[in-house]
């Protein structure tokens, strides 16, 4: 269905799949775009929430750019354990010369931290929990001692929230491209060398949200250049999406392929609202279109929840029960009820 756009350009970079040997910093922006799948990949797999994971791993490895990284693709900051047979690298931690597990490449990293995760009695309690509930995961990483500092939790949040990593705790990778074996590690020159060398700009890849398909914008995205690799209509990005052709595309949107439905999918039931966030917003989360979302919570269409406001996702809200509405134009303050 969709057409594949690939464009040669020529780069000078020193690139590595497993970062070693990487010269210069490895932004934020950057490690996410990077290393989003392995964690999407890992949470379909095991079940630890890829904010969760991408949020450790920003943490713990200073976004790649860390020696424990660099040296031993270290990319979680586990040290060896007992039970570690594997290859070893020696670093300054709590104490002096500890040791750490050392990997073949950052994908193993991932795999081992999802396996450590899920096998080690103390974090059992986590995988009870919903697996968008990434506030109860960070605290509950804290509490089991994952790390010593006593801000961890908060840290872990804070990177979450202000990179909008937790959109992907409801991404899925779909069946046919994991067989596939779609999901590697990034490949690259061989470290120590600089070359001038051409690669293929990678389409976008396919996630499924509520049985719909969508991606994730990235930097430079375009309406035009989207509709056309995707190969759409001119008007369905605008219309699957709830938004216009004048809307801009931001890095990290996420943008649908499809007609979203009418409700959310199965364990959604309700959303609470958080601080800044509006409507389109949850309808993009949850794969519902935003006017029937305006219709189960019988809110007018173009009003906002305050925050804190339960905002119903498969059921519609009873008659007597109103939702607490913001003004825009007024500071944010309530203005009343916003039932039809």
């Amino acid at each position: 269905m969709y057409r594949t756009a690939s464009v040669l350009l020529v780069v000078f970079l020193l690139f590595s799949g497993s970062v070693s040997g990487q010269k210069g910093r490895m932004t934020l922006e950057e490690y996410v775009r990077t290393y989003r799948d392995f964690a999407i990949e890992e949470m379909n797999r095991s079940g630890v929430p890829a904010s969760i994971t991408l949020a450790q791993a920003i943490l713990e490895s200073d976004c790649g750019n860390s020696t424990l990284a660099r040296k031993a693709n270290n990319h979680f900051g586990i040290k060896c354990h007992k039970n570690w047979d594997g290859k070893t690298h020696y670093h300054d931690d709590d104490n002096p010369n500890e040791c750490f597990r050392k990997y073949e490449s950052v994908l193993d990293s991932y795999r081992d931290h999802s396996d450590f995760l899920k096998n080690t009695p103390r974090y059992a309690d986590l995988f009870r929990l919903r697996p968008d509930d990434y506030k109860g995961w960070a605290r509950g990483l804290k509490k089991a001692g994952y790390a010593t500092s006593p801000t961890y939790a908060e840290q872990l949040i804070r990177i979450i929230e202000e990179n909008h990593l937790h959109q992907y705790d409801l991404a899925t990778i779909p069946k046919k491209k994991r067989e596939a074996g779609e999901v590697k590690a990034p490949a690259g020159v061989q470290p120590e060398t600089e070359a001038e060398f051409t690669v293929d700009i990678v389409p976008h890849r396919v996630y499924v949200r509520n049985h719909t398909d969508y991606i994730i914008a990235r930097e430079g995205d375009t309406y035009e250049k989207i509709t056309n690799e995707m190969n759409l209509m001119p008007w369905e990005l605008a219309l699957f999406n709830d938004m216009s052709k004048d809307t801009p595309i931001r890095a990290g949107d996420v943008l649908y392929l499809e007609p979203k439905r009418n409700r959310a999918e199965r364990g959604f039931d309700a959303h609470v609202v958080e601080k800044g966030e509006t409507m389109h917003l949850i309808a993009q989360k949850y794969a519902i279109k935003l006017r029937q979302l305006y219709r189960l919570n019988r809110m007018k269409e173009g009003t906002e929840p305050a925050e804190g406001e339960r905002i119903f996702l498969r059921h519609r809200r009873k008659a007597d029960d109103v939702v607490r509405t913001v003004d825009q134009n007024q500071n944010g303050e309530p203005k009343g009820p916003g039932s039809l």
